[in-house]
């Protein structure tokens, strides 16, 4: 079936804290057949899966036919992270893993896929990252590159908030939702919060906007994703 989850089994893979594990990459295609179409190679951020268009595609407003990324003219593919639960499928050692170790699995499977070029690799976030990694790894991988919301290289200040991260994470109480509500503060520089909510109290909730927005972001992560994924994409953050 078009668009329908599909897998691959890429065993012994070696990853940068020296385990070997067997992994299985799960991927959707949308538009035409590979290798009829240029191929452009979509690496999902941290709260996406790979289902980028069609029936709940979180980019529809980007990717489809006629779009922007249009799917009668490209071959768009996009790799789940390992154990982000889209598929099923979780990790227990998340921080087993690094973006490093990531960017090796996608290449992995675009040779499965005998897939040695694409037209372009696009990232948000985490994958943006992803993506950097694989073209330091292969740096002819792609014609172009757009990464979205992120840099080549984490920070101190970053790693920093991934410590906090797993405290969080590890609590007892809402740890899903504790930790999204800090990460969605290192998103936002204050200016921007400042800016966007002015000190106001929200008139129904007799809170600050800021605390409503928040707890709004808080509460829905916690109803989308399972904790041992959202620990595994927060975990892989935590790289040089």
């Amino acid at each position: 079936m078009k668009n329908s989850l599909q897998h691959i089994k890429l065993k012994n893979q070696i990853l940068e804290s020296g385990k070997i594990l067997d992994i299985d990459l799960s991927y959707q295609l949308f538009g035409p057949d590979l290798h009829s179409a240029p191929i452009i190679l979509v690496n999902h951020a941290f709260t996406g899966n790979s289902n980028v268009s069609g029936e709940n595609g979180w980019w529809n407003s980007l990717i489809g036919e006629n779009k922007k990324i249009d799917t009668t003219y490209y071959s768009v593919i996009c790799f789940n992270i390992p154990g982000n639960g889209f598929d099923g499928n979780l990790i227990d050692n998340a921080l087993d893993f690094r973006t490093k170790d990531l960017a090796t699995i996608f290449l992995s499977g675009l040779a499965f896929l005998n897939i040695p070029k694409l037209h372009t690799i696009i990232g948000g976030s985490l994958g943006g990252a992803i993506g950097w990694e694989m073209l330091s790894i292969k740096a002819d991988l792609a014609e172009n590159f757009i990464p979205i919301a992120c840099d080549y290289k984490t920070s101190d200040w970053l790693n920093a908030q991934c410590l906090v991260q797993e405290f969080l994470l590890n609590q007892s109480e809402k740890p899903l939702e504790k930790a999204r509500i800090h990460a969605m503060l290192c998103y936002r520089t204050p200016e921007s919060l400042n800016q966007r909510f002015k000190n106001e109290i929200h008139p129904e909730q007799n809170i600050f906007k800021s605390h409503d927005w928040l707890n709004f972001h808080g509460k829905k992560t916690q109803r989308k994703i399972q904790s041992k994924s959202v620990s595994t994409d927060e975990s892989i953050v935590e790289v040089d």
